[in-house]
């Protein structure tokens, strides 16, 4: 197996985890506030991400790559999920999950500009095409316009791009993708777990297993174990290819969405969505020329 086709399955195995983060958190945020939810999950995973660096006697970052990492813990760790966590208190995890086929255009175009990327012309034809559908499917759902939860979406996106392009350098540079997202969480625990502790519901009792168990799935697996697999992909596969494949994150998402969440899902949908796969092969077969630096 080639550098490039390991680096899409890796890529392929943390989209998939990615896809649920929107179905569990709608359930989290239905009796916990998305304040706690955002908080709490970088705190929990940040905890475990403490300890493995522990265990493994990992050295800490230079200070000049501990404030690049607190850069990526603001948008992996606050940005991306808070402002998800704020758009699942109005739309649906379905919608959510369609409006986020914005992210791999937005990696992409991040990625030309700060990690040294320069994807074809065949390439950017492509991820405009497969985003364009995206957009214009959620337009055509919100009847021409965009709501607040749309918006919250899209500073989603562009805070989770940013977090993905500068992480997939640092890997680039030497260290492992899980070392990575484990100093990123390390970094944020001095905000993160006072203020998951001063959110706690007063009596955790009284929220149902279910909301605790979407939590639990946001912390562990979005927020920590998937981006293990994803990062790594990042490094091996090149950010710009990879970053295609979350295209088909929008579509795990609606087929979970439909079975966690019991949401109908239109048909128009799924045309999108073979639309939008086609789309993928062709960008993942256009050449991109990666700098050596």
């Amino acid at each position: 197996m080639s550098r490039e086709t390991l680096g899409l399955v890796l890529g392929f195995v943390g989209m998939c985890i990615f896809a649920g983060t929107l179905p569990f958190t709608h359930i989290a945020v239905e009796h916990l506030s998305p304040l706690f939810v955002t908080t709490g999950r970088a705190a929990l995973s940040g905890l475990l991400a403490l300890a493995t660096l522990l265990v493994l006697r990992k050295p800490w970052p230079a200070p000049r790559l501990a404030i690049t990492i607190a850069l990526v813990a603001l948008c992996l760790a606050g940005g991306f999920p808070g402002f998800t966590a704020l758009a699942m208190k109005t739309v649906p995890a379905s919608h959510g999950g369609i409006v986020l086929g914005i992210l791999p255009l937005a990696t992409s175009a991040i990625s030309t500009l700060i990690a040294g990327e320069r994807p074809s012309p065949a390439f950017w034809v492509a991820a405009f095409a497969g985003a364009g559908l995206v957009i214009g499917f959620t337009l055509h759902e919100g009847g021409g316009s965009l709501g607040q939860g749309d918006l919250f979406l899209l500073a989603a996106a562009l805070s989770s791009a940013l977090g993905y392009v500068i992480s997939g350098k640092i890997v680039r540079k030497g260290m492992a993708g899980w070392e990575v997202i484990s100093w990123v969480l390390v970094v944020a625990l001095p905000v993160t777990v006072p203020v998951a502790i001063w959110t706690m519901p007063e009596d955790t009792s009284a929220v149902p297993a279910w909301s605790w168990i979407g939590f639990a799935y946001v912390a562990l697996m979005s927020q920590y174990l998937g981006f293990f697999a994803w990062n790594a992909g990042l490094a091996l596969g090149g950010i710009a290819h990879v970053s295609q494949v979350q295209l088909l994150q929008t579509f795990v998402t609606l087929l979970i969405a439909a079975v966690l969440n019991r949401e109908a899902i239109a048909l128009s949908a799924w045309f999108v969505a073979g639309a939008v796969c086609v789309l993928v092969v062709t960008a993942n077969k256009a050449k991109v020329r990666q700098s050596k630096a």
